[in-house]
């Protein structure tokens, strides 16, 4: 799109070259590359305009839509196809809409998530989440992916596992991390290494999510042998809502207790 205005994203004025997005954004992600671009250009996420010479032009809205999508990676280690439908569900708003409230009461937190407060105080009990007066944007995400399961008859007491393998992922990190943040200096080097191997702790965990559902011939694509997921890649698989649309107990899960 070389003109006009696109959706959420204002007016499309791209006179930006891809060196000085690179510039802009590279103190913020040293890995960003010019073949990371290109990479997010052919995966539908980004859409930057075309000079008459065929070089990329980008607006500030590129740039803004860009640093959203690698602060979603590098975070959440969200794969691109959620950060896609999210950027897509934000429509008309676009990446600037105001921001999640950093602290929110119970009830601001609920009417977020679209939660009852039935499920929060399962996510508390259970440890998902802190109780308290006050609660973040971590407290939101978790309740929004809990609501999301429920769909599924995944109850939090189920999610239980799911934070016992964070909380070893975190010791791991930890272990890596904590030598460097002992060094004097500047802490960026623990930062880093920190950032770096939660990331492929994450892809890894991924990576054997799907294998395992591959050889149960639950995912949506055969397997591939020695396949490896670049670190944009988007190895998240979808699954869909029961026909009826009833939440249900899912097969086969059961806590330790039976509860």
């Amino acid at each position: 799109m070389t003109g006009g205005r696109r959706p959420g994203f204002g007016p499309a004025r791209a006179n930006v070259g891809i060196g000085q997005v690179l510039a802009q954004l590279r103190p913020e992600f040293p890995d960003i590359s010019p073949s990371k671009i290109r990479f997010l250009e052919a995966e539908g996420l980004i859409q930057p305009a075309r000079a008459e010479s065929g070089y990329r032009r980008f607006a500030v809205a590129d740039i803004e839509r860009l640093r959203y999508i690698l602060t979603a990676q590098r975070d959440e280690y969200l794969p691109l196809r959620v950060i896609k439908e999210r950027l897509d569900a934000m429509g008309g708003a676009g990446v600037n809409a105001a921001p999640e409230p950093a602290s929110m009461t119970r009830s601001e937190l609920l009417e977020a998530a679209g939660a009852d407060e039935e499920i929060l105080a399962e996510l508390e009990d259970y440890g998902l989440i802190r109780r308290g007066r006050h609660y973040g944007t971590e407290a939101l995400a978790v309740t929004r992916s809990a609501m999301a399961l429920r769909q599924f008859g995944i109850q939090p007491r189920h999610l239980r596992a799911v934070k016992a393998a964070a909380e070893r992922e975190i010791s791991l990190v930890e272990q890596v991390a904590a030598p460097l943040a002992r060094q004097r200096g500047s802490r960026e080097p623990a930062l880093r290494a920190a950032r770096d191997v939660a990331a492929h702790i994450a892809r890894l965990h991924a990576t054997l999510v799907e294998d395992g559902l591959n050889e149960a011939g639950l995912a949506s694509a055969p397997p591939v042998t020695g396949r490896y997921e670049p670190a944009l890649g988007d190895g998240a698989l979808s699954h869909g809502v029961p026909h009826d649309g009833v939440p249900r107990e899912a097969p086969g899960l059961r806590s330790a207790s039976g509860r």
